[in-house]
């Protein structure tokens, strides 16, 4: 490396750091004169290019104003994680690695870590012991590769090859859903080719979890999908059910986008009992892990579905190792993103991941104590971490000016027919001082002038 190359480098290393260290002294959200300043980025192309350092320069200058501070600590918009420090310092180094993931001759320290991270993550989630674990770019992914598996599973039992064959003449499979599924699912069944519409839906409760109640007769060409963690009420579904399904022969799989984390949690893992007898789960890592995007996890009982349902075959591909990477994703190269989980989970241990996911579901209980005191409404009984409050005809007000005010970030979103905001606390950075501030700001907006101590 050269000494430009290595200015390069340094300028970007602590443009980042600067970025970071500011980051709770600024507004969570970017001011409309700094998204305005993002048209700069409107130029046309040159032929000779621009000299690196004024490029790094131009991006922070101009882009850095221009972020949502969600890796701060008080941003509880859509279930978004920050990044815990020891997780940003890998991902840095581990872009500087520049590795490709997919085989053990391309990244022999990926390999490595993802088996280990592999083990790991079935004694800490409530998944079933020796699972196999693909690392994907999201639930998005994670849930296409756990239903491709489903698939594979079921067809072959009925001496389909999927695979080779295609779904066209196949026997059918039956897919049951809640009707709060989330969409991330619903486009996983689309892309995999057992279609969003063609599904039995069983209706949930008032808190969104499944009815499983009326779910019907099962067999082994059904596949049951529950979820864990609804994306508004956090709510859980049954997992007594999964024995049932079990003895019915059916494939279970848990859609646990951020919810499958509370089975880390000795305060709220008996929400997920009897999840480890589900066939597959799917969660991600960016969320309630706080490892920087993208980051996504299929994880399935039985390696051997996932494998034949997502290996591809080359000569000149090295099949050499105990582990192929590529054979638990649909990619054959990506980045080595199980390196960010492994620093993430290594650094804060079992307790630390405990300690994480119970505090953030004390600090949404509190929140929602503390709003209904104020003569607020809660639309949902609180879980786990996600907090649902009316403020009445004044709600989507309120949510638009907390978002302009910037002390804090909450969404907005409808709740049975009723206007909510949505506050979802997931990240590893918020303390007790961020939350009693951030309720200030949200009850002095709606009129409650008081100071919340």
């Amino acid at each position: 490396m050269n000494q430009f190359e290595k200015k390069i480098l340094m300028a970007g290393a602590i443009k980042a750091l600067d970025y970071i260290q500011a980051i709770e002294l600024r507004d969570v959200a970017p001011s409309a004169q700094a998204i305005k300043n993002l048209d700069v980025f409107d130029e046309e192309l040159t032929d000779q290019g621009v000299d690196a350092l004024e490029t790094i320069q131009f991006l922070d200058e101009n882009g850095s104003p221009g972020t949502v501070a969600s890796n701060g600590s008080r941003y509880y918009g859509f279930v978004i994680g920050g990044s815990h420090p020891a997780a940003l310092a890998a991902n840095w180094l581990a872009s500087a690695w520049d590795q490709n993931a997919g085989l053990l001759a391309t990244s022999p320290v990926n390999a490595k870590i993802e088996t280990v991270v592999e083990k790991w993550i079935t004694e800490i989630l409530p998944v079933a012991k020796g699972s196999s674990v693909g690392f994907v770019t999201g639930v998005t992914m994670a849930n296409f590769c756990s239903l491709a598996a489903a698939r594979t599973s079921i067809l072959q039992k009925l001496g389909w090859d999927v695979e080779g064959q295609g779904l066209f003449g196949a026997p059918p499979i039956t897919v049951i859903i809640g009707e709060e599924a989330h969409g991330s699912l619903l486009k996983a069944l689309s892309m995999v080719g057992l279609g969003r519409e063609r599904v039995v839906r069983i209706p949930s409760d008032n808190n969104g979890r499944m009815r499983t109640d009326l779910i019907p007769e099962l067999d082994e060409r059904t596949i049951l999908c529950l979820q864990a963690g609804n994306v508004n009420t956090g709510a859980m579904d049954d997992g007594a059910v999964i024995a049932r399904a079990k003895s019915e022969g059916a494939w279970v799989h848990i859609d646990g986008t951020f919810g499958l984390w509370a089975g880390a949690s000795g305060l709220k893992k008996h929400l997920t009992e009897g999840y480890e007898l589900a066939d597959s789960w799917a969660t991600d890592g960016h969320k309630w892990l706080n490892v920087p995007y993208d980051s996504g996890l299929v994880i399935c009982k039985n390696g051997n579905d996932l494998r034949k349902a997502m290996s591809i075959h080359g000569d000149y591909l090295d099949q050499a190792g105990d582990r192929i990477p590529y054979h638990y994703t649909p990619e054959l190269s990506r980045r080595a993103r199980a390196v960010d989980i492994w620093a993430a989970i290594r650094t804060l241990g079992k307790n630390g991941i405990d300690e994480l996911v119970t505090r953030t579901c004390v600090f949404a209980e509190y929140l929602s104590h503390e709003l209904q005191e104020a003569g607020f409404e809660v639309l949902n009984k609180v879980e786990t971490n996600q907090v649902l409050v009316s403020f009445g005809e004044d709600t989507n007000r309120i949510i638009k000016e907390i978002q302009s005010d910037g002390t804090c970030w909450c969404g907005g979103t409808v709740w049975k027919g009723r206007p909510a905001m949505r506050i979802s606390v997931s990240s590893v950075k918020t303390t007790e001082n961020d939350i009693k501030k951030s309720l200030e700001a949200i009850l002095n907006l709606a009129g409650k002038k008081i100071a919340v101590r």
